[in-house]
């Protein structure tokens, strides 16, 4: 049999390598170390002799390895280079749920979460199963990789997996239903703070191929487009058969779609559906007549139509439009976890996301991150006159406070928001003198009563700010002028409910 000498010279991260360990591989094979895949450095016959060797034949269909003088089964090792064969065993954290999430997202944050711990080597390589991945590393003084697996398969398999122990966090699109959450009960309260966290923000595109002429579409227009009441295009100058193309039912973004934008009516029978996002993006980029829904990073090719609704004005899914949560079919990005995790990497991971660093890894993979900043942004025309007269030459930040129900109790987003603004305000130097806080009711109600409720809205986030050592100079409501979404729909008139802040110069 005729074979080739050689060492490993991954010395950083390959034990087979610091242990100087001489393979013998048959000629034709793949001429690579079994442990970490890495390139073997042919040597000599004459430079064996001082050094302990350890026997690899590779052949057709047998493997037998002698490492360290023990002989191992010619089945129990495939020493191909492949996936398999480098995952490290050594799993610590395990993420299951959106593909709007994992896609791309949830890789990202793993390698920045392990950097964040002083992992080396870090590589994320494909899992068994499309839309499965596993980001490893090497810890400090360790010789093996610690793997975070993800898998990707719809927001509906985040809790899924909760419920059967093969995940720690369930990444999610949607939030939960009252019956996922009662199914998790032995959790604690998932949707309480302790378990569920909003890692970004994303606005779901309507999206028409470039060439399409048709700029905006009012929400009653795409309900009926992709629910199939309307089968043509007829207006802004495009012409023909509209073809529609969807994420499948596991979908976050398919669930909030239809939840947003199809009034809960199901989408039509002769839509195209597909599990990977980029496959919704593409389809629509190669289809002048063609029309989908998808995750603002994944637009790519086609273009977004901007979107109105009832009493508001048409609007893109932009960093501000989204971050502010006016746009139409704005959402917020959650991960869940136990109350209590039995994990310890659980609540690190989920603090890592939430913080500066993790968010900043949040806006480079598309989403919008939960940075708050100072925004221009005009008026309406029909704003009221006190309305114009406090806003004209400040600045907004991007983000408004919203309520529990729409109760006077600020929802889960709210908390770290609190702190981000006071944050930028210390940061820039901002006094207390030149911050605003306005607030916004729904249209349920008498006048009178909704001018009092919104100002009770924005007078708790002044006492919240009170307590972080922060005094805005004007508190102020304004009722339901302005609204932001429809009053005909609950998802409407909680997005109304809210309280704006803004920045004199």
């Amino acid at each position: 049999m005729r074979t080739r000498k050689g060492v490993c010279a991954n010395t950083e991260s390959c034990p087979l390598a610091r242990g100087k360990e001489i393979f013998q591989v048959q000629k034709g094979s793949e001429f690579q170390c079994p442990l970490c895949g890495n390139d073997l450095e042919e040597v000599s016959s004459r430079t064996t002799g001082s050094v302990t060797a350890a026997v690899l034949v590779v052949a057709a269909a047998d493997v037998l390895l002698l490492l360290a003088g023990v002989a191992m089964s010619p089945k129990s090792l495939d020493l191909r280079k492949n996936k398999e064969s480098r995952i490290s065993q050594n799993t610590i954290l395990r993420l299951a749920g959106s593909n709007t999430i994992g896609e791309g997202l949830g890789p990202a944050l793993a390698k920045a979460f392990l950097q964040s711990k002083g992992a080396t080597n870090i590589e994320i390589i494909q899992g068994e199963k499309p839309d499965e991945e596993v980001v490893q590393g090497i810890f400090p003084g360790d010789l093996t990789p610690s793997a975070i697996s993800i898998s990707a398969h719809g927001s509906a398999t985040a809790f899924q997996s909760l419920a059967e122990n093969r995940c720690d966090v369930g990444m999610a699109s949607r939030r939960i239903t009252h019956g996922e959450a009662a199914n998790l009960v032995s959790m604690g309260d998932m949707q309480s703070p302790a378990s569920e966290h909003i890692v970004g923000l994303d606005g779901i595109a309507v999206i028409v191929n470039a060439s399409n002429p048709v700029r905006e579409l009012t929400r009653n227009e795409i309900m009926r487009i992709f629910t199939g009441a309307t089968t043509n295009w007829s207006r802004g100058g495009a012409h023909g058969a509209i073809n529609i193309y969807a994420r499948t039912d596991n979908s976050g973004t398919y669930d909030t779609f239809k939840t947003l934008a199809l009034a809960g009516k199901p989408l039509a029978a002769n839509a195209q559906r597909f599990e990977d996002s980029n496959a919704v993006s593409d389809a629509v980029a190669n289809d002048p007549n063609g029309i989908g829904f998808i995750a603002m990073p994944f637009i790519h090719g086609a273009r977004a139509v901007a979107i109105s609704e009832k009493e508001t004005q048409a609007l893109l899914p932009t960093r501000l439009t989204v971050s502010t949560e006016d746009y139409a079919l704005s959402r917020r990005l959650y991960l869940y976890t136990p109350a209590v995790p039995g994990n310890r990497y659980t609540r690190q991971f989920v603090e890592y996301a939430l913080s500066k660093q993790g968010q900043d890894v949040v806006a480079a993979n598309g989403f919008i991150a939960q940075i708050v900043r100072k925004e221009k942004q005009t008026v309406a025309g029909g704003a009221p006159d006190e309305y114009k007269q406090l806003t004209e030459g400040a600045e907004r930040l991007s983000l408004n406070f919203r309520f529990q129900n729409g109760d006077l109790e600020p929802d889960n987003k709210a908390e770290l928001d609190l702190d981000r603004v006071v944050t930028l305000i210390a940061d820039l130097n901002i006094s207390g003198d030149k911050v605003m806080l306005f607030g916004f009711s729904d249209g349920l109600g008498d006048e009178e009563n909704n001018t009092e409720l919104s100002l009770s809205r924005a007078k708790t986030v002044e006492t919240e700010f009170a307590r972080r050592g922060l005094k805005p100079a004007v508190v102020k409501g304004f009722g339901a002028v302005l609204p932001v979404a429809s009053n005909d729909t609950e998802e409407g008139r909680l997005k109304n409910r809210r309280v704006e802040v803004w920045v004199k110069k």
